[in-house]
């Protein structure tokens, strides 16, 4: 599973930080994928927020792909 933010794309919405505050954080202006997130990974709540915030993301930074990698 990989979660990410583009930094190029994100104009700083915090709306993943909003919404899966357990993954993403806001710093600098701009969304980011929380070191050590994956711990909380197997949480079905977790999975649903991520691709809430995939979802609701006005800048479609945020990008996820369950599986491995």
């Amino acid at each position: 599973m990989k979660v990410s933010v583009d930094r190029s794309r994100c104009y700083g919405s915090a709306e993943c930080a909003h919404r899966a505050p357990a993954v993403f954080a806001f710093e600098d202006g701009y969304g980011v994928v929380r070191p050590g997130w994956t711990e909380s990974a197997g949480d079905p709540r977790v999975r649903e927020a991520i691709r809430e915030s995939v979802e609701k993301c006005p800048s479609q930074a945020v990008t996820f792909t369950e599986g491995e990698g």
